[in-house]
């Protein structure tokens, strides 16, 4: 399936395009739509286009799911449940300005955490690599101004995008740790279920809270796209990916996402870009091609 998109790199750039539709959905619907309930529709989506693709290899592949139990449990808690929900809940506190600018911490965090865990190292050129995208990042956030940055003031939100930050680095390197010659359809689907499981709870508390979804062509159409793209499509990429470049390179391609999130806001919200926009985004592409330009031996 998408055996077409076969290059890493591709399959990098469309999942964070992907992702970043996924952050202007989630901001947009975000009245009509609370975290806990876009979380759990979006999965159960994705789930119902994933099975006819997964059922097929379930009773041959029934014994390495088994073995891998305890990893899937993690990456169906961590990917899954975990990074979007809290990602969602963050946006109902906190700008989209510091979200954005914590969501550019992933690459670090997943570096940081392949060092502590894998002792994987990167070569020189690699971290300038890393720094110059985060240098764009940070040009782009703070709309070319660092009296923008001075003036970020830390809040609940912020908290919990670090947190959707940290969740995100650990199911990242947790990809190492997927059980070997599991179907990628079938991987999905399992880690879906599993991080369905844990949502259910949630959102029914959510649910007795009073806080239900207003549905409107434009709230339904926003879960649609959710559960599509960013859940089914976005993770089969991702992961395909990761398991082909490792973990630290994969998730520099993060940085992409607030280079679609301008696009995306100029062509659907008649944002102009301005001149800090083309200058981030330039940084961001140089620091890419540094840290994927050095080839595995």
């Amino acid at each position: 399936m998408f055996a077409k998109y076969h290059h890493p790199y591709l399959l990098l750039t469309l999942t964070s395009l992907f992702w970043s539709g996924n952050m202007v959905i989630g901001r947009a619907i975000r009245d009509d739509v609370p975290p806990l309930s876009l979380a759990f529709w979006r999965w159960t989506i994705a789930l119902a286009l994933t099975l006819p693709f997964a059922l097929p290899h379930l009773r041959t592949q029934w014994p390495l799911l088994k073995r891998g139990w305890r990893a899937i449990i993690a990456l169906g808690l961590l990917g899954v449940a975990g990074y979007n929900t809290l990602a969602y809940i963050a946006l109902q506190y906190t700008t989209a300005t510091n979200a954005v600018l914590l969501n550019s911490f992933i690459p670090i965090a997943t570096i940081t955490l392949s060092w502590a865990f894998l002792k994987k190292h990167l070569h020189g050129i690699e971290w300038l690599g890393v720094l110059t995208s985060l240098i764009g990042v940070t040009t782009i956030v703070a709309q070319g101004k660092l009296s923008t940055l001075a003036g970020l003031a830390p809040n609940i939100g912020d908290l919990w995008m670090l947190g959707a930050v940290a969740v995100w680095a650990f199911y990242t390197i947790g990809l190492q740790w997927r059980p070997a010659g599991v179907h990628p359809m079938l991987l999905l689907a399992t880690l879906i279920a599993v991080g369905l499981l844990a949502l259910a709870p949630a959102y029914a508390w959510e649910i007795a809270q009073g806080r239900l979804i207003n549905l409107t062509p434009r709230s339904l159409a926003g879960i649609a796209y959710t559960g599509i793209l960013p859940s089914f499509v976005g993770y089969i990429f991702y992961n395909r990916a990761v398991g082909e470049v490792g973990a630290s390179k994969a998730s520099l391609f993060i940085h992409l996402m607030p280079v679609f999130g301008t696009l995306l806001s100029a062509i659907f919200l008649g944002e102009v870009p301005q001149t800090y926009h083309f200058i981030g985004i330039a940084l961001i592409f140089v620091g890419i091609i540094l840290t994927t330009s050095i080839k595995p031996r």
